[in-house]
């Protein structure tokens, strides 16, 4: 422990301890030359296991602050080395850490911590923007001090290092436990900029709860959970920054820094008070469009500004992050434009491949999925009436062809991925109408195949395995089996997308997991199933999904969850033929 006034190098007389650390003290000395306060990081060698890593971090902690210059980062003034210690000389900053302030006080205002979250986005927006990008990886709140402006100052550069593009892992597990992101632990990957996002979500997580996410109960929960007077803006802010694919956290801390400062727009109060405003707007449209029936220029003049609001709905919708904003846009899409089929589409789509967060929280993945509460907000927007008594749904029919392609994706909606109960019964009226339905723009002639096969099954579904009164079965599972194995002849013969051919295998290899023993009472052998066990799994290794395509990642993510459940599907078949339990090996 150094004495308070000693000298240090001839320069530098040691006034206090600031601090110490598992490896390091930190003291404040004073140049009294030119009477400047500077800190002092001091290692010892001896003691310290694994000192030459410990070298290294300091090494690399001293040429990165001294490469850099930013008003929330130290510099580095000086490095004093000799055989018995390691010293950094660089900036006091007088202040406070920002996790004894919580510690002392409890949670801050969120207006106080938008305005650090800001500041800190900023200068990470620095060190990102270096060539190569310099990584912080341990953002904590213990690591960042509050002066008594309120400016941050980003410490401890132990931990930051270089993105190599080529690297494809860490090579050491560096950060803090509860803050490091997933990938920072050995062989997840490499840390990137979306890691230092990560590590922002849960210190800003901490600085509004006052819970530490490595004590109970040792995850992150939304905000609202532990204040409900919180921003549910913000919320959805921390919730995106901490996701664990880094592909749905935020991209850059420009874009987080963005959303920071107008977190409140997120606010579902917010956007209930733009509802009202956007409804006031339709009601003044809806009026002005009545009164252009008086004037043919007024009416020209309206309906190019009804489309005009139309379009504007539909880029705003794909804009939107939030569940309760684009499902606003969208009907107030279908509000002004009722016949148009584009909106209903759009929304469909958006809750299938691009929402899936409720999902992907319960069961860690999110691949097409359409919950209970998404299929009723679609059949309220079918069912909106408006002038004379008729619903949107009427409207739609209009346009035949329009209509029949949005059937065709709300039926496969049903059949695939609806969570509710009654599936394979709901999708049967929409795939009735695409498959009775012509080739047009919006639905090919393989589409309304698929929907005829589809809508083949989800006919006869509900009475699968039932009896007549003379004792024969109506339908049966060998029946289910062929229409089933020719759905994926089908789509391996036509090589139309490799999501229809994904849904294929998904269906059929569900039904030999949960009724492979009522696919061998009915008569299908063991040969058969396990014939096309080899086929889908020959197929998954084979597909390529196309890079780059709007719905990659979901197909990547569905693909590699097909391939888990081979093992299960050859499980369930064993069990099916068991001695006494098949009846046709």
């Amino acid at each position: 422990m150094r004495k308070t006034g000693e000298l240090i190098d001839g320069r530098y007389k040691i006034l206090r301890k600031l601090g110490e650390g598992g490896m390091s003290v930190v003291y404040l000395a004073v140049n009294e030359k030119v009477n400047k306060h500077w800190a002092i990081k001091e290692v010892k060698k001896e003691g310290v296991e694994n000192f030459e890593t410990v070298h290294q971090r300091l090494l690399t902690e001293a040429d990165i602050l001294k490469r850099l210059h930013h008003p929330n980062l130290p510099d580095i003034v000086d490095i004093i080395e000799n055989e018995e210690t390691f010293l950094l000389v660089m900036d006091y900053i007088e202040g406070r850490q920002l996790e004894s302030i919580v510690q002392e006080y409890g949670p801050q205002k969120e207006e106080t911590v938008v305005n650090w979250g800001k500041q800190l986005c900023d200068v990470l927006s620095y060190l990102h923007s270096q060539n190569p990008p310099i990584i912080y990886r341990d953002m904590k709140p213990a690591n960042v001090m509050v002066q008594k402006d309120g400016k941050v100052v980003l410490i401890d550069f132990g931990t930051a290092r270089e993105f190599k593009e080529s690297q494809a892992e860490d090579t050491l597990c560096l950060g803090t436990c509860g803050y490091a992101a997933p990938e920072q632990y050995k062989g997840q990957g490499q840390s990137d900029i979306r890691t230092d996002i990560y590590c922002l979500g849960v210190t800003l997580y901490y600085l509004l709860t006052g819970h530490n996410p490595i004590c109970k109960p040792y995850e992150i929960y939304p905000i609202r959970y532990w204040n409900t007077n919180l921003s549910s803006g913000l919320e959805m802010i921390i919730l995106k920054c901490t996701r664990k694919n880094p592909s749905k956290r935020y991209q850059s801390c420009e874009e987080l820094q963005q959303e920071l400062s107008h977190y409140y727009k997120l606010d579902i109060e917010y956007q209930k008070s733009q509802k009202i405003k956007k409804l006031m707007l339709f009601c003044f449209l809806g009026l002005t469009i009545v009164s252009g029936f008086l004037s043919l220029v007024f009416y020209r003049e309206e309906k190019e500004l009804v489309k005009n609001a139309y379009e504007d709905c539909l880029y705003e919708a794909q804009r939107q992050r939030g569940k309760e904003q684009y499902q606003a846009c969208y009907q107030a899409a279908i509000t002004l434009k009722p016949k148009d089929s584009r909106a209903y589409k759009a929304l469909l789509e958006t809750f299938l491949w691009k929402d899936n967060e409720e999902q992907e929280e319960l069961q860690g993945y999110s691949v097409c999925f359409f919950s209970e509460k998404e299929e009723k907000f679609i059949r309220e927007m079918l069912g909106i009436t408006k002038e004379g008594n008729k619903r949107n749904e009427e409207y739609l029919k209009s346009r035949k062809r329009e209509y029949e392609s949005f059937a065709y994706i709300l039926g496969l909606a049903y059949f695939y991925s609806y969570n509710g109960t009654g599936n394979k019964a709901a999708a049967e009226k929409w795939l009735k109408i695409a498959g009775e339905g012509k080739p047009s723009q919006g639905l090919q002639e393989a589409e309304i195949i698929r929907a005829q096969k589809l809508w083949k099954i989800a006919s006869y579904y509900d009475r699968l395995g039932m009896y007549h009164q003379g004792g024969d079965v109506r339908i049966s599972y060998k029946d289910y089996w062929g229409d089933l194995t020719e759905i994926v002849k089908h789509e391996k013969k036509n090589r139309y997308k490799s999501k229809d051919l994904l849904f294929a295998y998904k269906e059929i290899l569900s039904q030999m997991i949960t009724s492979a023993f009522q696919f061998a009472r009915a008569g299908v052998t063991k040969a058969e199933m396990e014939k096309q066990l080899r086929e889908i799994e020959e197929g998954l290794d084979a597909m390529k999904i196309e890079k780059g395509s709007a719905n990659a990642v979901y197909e990547e993510e569905m693909k590699r969850n097909l391939c888990e459940n081979l093992s299960a599907a050859h499980h369930s078949i064993e069990a099916a033929f068991e001695e006494g339990s098949g009846e046709n090996e």
